[in-house]
């Protein structure tokens, strides 16, 4: 099981009101008792914060926010110390407007040989001055802005998929492809077991620069030469002694492309978006279980399972509204939920996702059972899909405020005593939600998850491997996968019977006698043939 921790929030060692590697590490404990596999670390690199981080001035540092590179070599010894392996986040597809190629690019003006390493193109129109194209930003908004001269004229513009201090590398050019495979070198020289690839399908570009249309390939979005990107990658990967992990974030709707990215010679795994923004709705669940392990079959892959993570709404919030899918052109808000019921879905989604054959993700907080927070004050908001969507998207804040640990008022542990206010505001209500008040409360979604863990690591069926699917009503999902293991999940209206003579292993909450009640999941050991009331008619 692998944990994602954003740094800026999951603890404050130095008082600044920022999460950083000192945080990190006087926390390892809490990682270790909920009885994690690996940690991916979220961008800690040198960075003017336009994107959180994921605009990079310097792939090979730490940014002063958060620590120095000793202060991370020595996290990761200490976690590898309790048995935790490392993943770190590489950003490929774009760079900081700080880096120094950048800054040389537009520098140099025109002539300029660093402009080679990004997309640079003159306007159209007269003078130049309309955009390459009209391409539409992953942040909504259009993707090129226009430089200017060194001596003072209006010049080329560049390509910027994300936000402007976010201009794209050329991949076509071999001082790219070079860079970063020495990046990959020098963080597995640091005892890193694995990076995390951000927006994976993104890099490669037609050089032709067409308009995207319907009918017609993408101009820029999982285009085939990106594969011989990450075979180069593997092999690097390879060479090195144990194993070293390549995870793709990949948003992809066909499953055969994504599934290309998972060939033997290229990623290792990539993150299963399609079961993150499933609704909460047996038939629709059990299609994309399906759906997923089917595409990685092929190609011999584990399959990934994930709830949440750094971009989108907490499940807890997502499960307690009408719609529980999420998409982000459906984000706004306002939207009515009901926490109550949510959190009575995210402990059954986390028994059902724990109980799938492959690799569960937590991003951090989950096993706290947080929600979205939604009231952060429109002046306090830092993400630049707020602004960019036109105040339309209310952005990702809300998923990344910092973490509660201990005491009964913000800042709830996540920084030392007399230390500045954390870098966005925490709700009140979360001091239930606290580590502490949560450790040894049996019916705590902290608790929920250290069994679970525990169960999972100690069950030789869990982790990956076979599954089969049992007969059961309606609104029901139920599998078994080996050595008598049984996962129901009741998705329907009203409570369903258990299975007779089955071994009660854990539940996601109270039970009524012999009933399953509505949102709740089981985990069963079973000998008797298994049966789950009638089959649908």
């Amino acid at each position: 099981m692998i944990y994602q921790v954003y740094p800026r929030s999951f603890a404050d060692g130095n008082g600044d009101g920022i999460g950083d590697i000192a945080g990190i590490r006087s926390r390892l404990n809490h990682l270790s008792e909920l009885g994690i596999d690996a940690i991916w670390f979220s961008p800690w690199y040198p960075s003017p914060m336009a994107d959180a981080g994921y605009d990079v001035a310097d792939y090979r540092d730490i940014d002063p926010v958060f620590g120095t590179l000793a202060e991370a070599e020595a996290l990761i010894a200490e976690a590898h110390a309790l048995g935790i392996r490392t993943i770190v986040d590489v950003v490929p597809n774009h760079c900081s407007d700080a880096h120094p190629w950048f800054q040389a690019a537009l520098a140099g003006g025109p002539e300029a040989p660093e402009r080679e390493l990004f997309w640079f193109r003159p306007g159209r129109g007269l003078g130049g001055d309309q955009r390459p194209t009209d391409w539409v930003g992953e942040f909504g908004g259009p993707t090129w802005t226009r430089t200017t001269n060194p001596d003072g004229t209006p010049g080329d513009w560049y390509l910027h998929l994300f936000a402007p201090e976010q201009p794209d590398f050329n991949w076509d050019h071999p001082r790219v492809r070079a860079e970063f495979e020495d990046i990959l070198r020098f963080w597995f020289d640091r005892g890193v077991d694995g990076i995390r690839i951000d927006s994976a399908g993104l890099l490669v570009k037609d050089g032709t620069l067409p308009e995207t249309l319907p009918g017609r390939p993408h101009p820029f979005r999982d285009l085939d030469g990106v594969h011989e990107i990450y075979r180069d990658w593997r092999r690097i990967a390879d060479a090195y002694p144990g194993d070293r992990a390549l995870i793709g974030e990949v948003w992809l709707p066909d499953r055969r492309r994504f599934a290309n990215y998972l060939r033997p010679d290229e990623l290792h795994a990539a993150f299963n978006f399609d079961f993150l923004g499933c609704a909460w709705d047996a038939s629709a669940l059990r299609e994309s279980i399906d759906g997923t392990r089917s595409a990685h079959a092929p190609v011999g892959a584990p399959a990934t399972w994930v709830l949440s993570n750094h971009d989108v709404t907490r499940h807890v919030t997502r499960y307690g509204r009408a719609d529980t899918t999420f998409s982000f052109a459906a984000k706004r808000e306002g939207i009515p939920t009901d926490l109550e019921l949510g959190t009575r879905r995210a402990r059954a989604a986390a028994l059902l996702c724990l109980a799938l054959p492959g690799a569960a993700y937590v991003y951090q907080g989950e096993e706290l059972g947080l929600w979205e927070v939604e009231d952060i004050p429109h002046e306090l908001r830092q993400d630049p899909m707020w602004e960019r969507s036109g105040r339309v998207d209310p952005g990702r804040d809300g998923c990344r405020v910092p973490l509660p640990w201990a005491d009964d008022e913000p800042p709830f542990g996540f920084s030392p005593e007399g230390a500045a206010a954390p870098w966005l505001p925490q709700p009140a209500d979360w001091k239930d939600r606290t580590v502490r008040a949560q450790t040894g409360d049996p019916a705590s979604m902290l608790e929920l998850y250290r069994t679970a863990i525990r169960i999972r690591r100690a069950e030789a069926a869990l982790g990956d491997g076979e599954l089969s699917w049992l007969p059961a009503p309606d609104r029901v999902l139920a599998f078994r996968r080996g050595g008598g293991f049984r996962c129901l999940v009741n998705l329907a209206d009203a409570p369903v019977p258990l299975p007779a003579g089955g071994e009660l292993l854990l539940a996601s909450g109270p039970l009524d006698d012999d009933l399953l009640p509505p949102d709740t999941a089981v985990w069963l050991r079973t000998t008797e043939p298994p049966t789950v009331g009638p089959e649908p008619a």
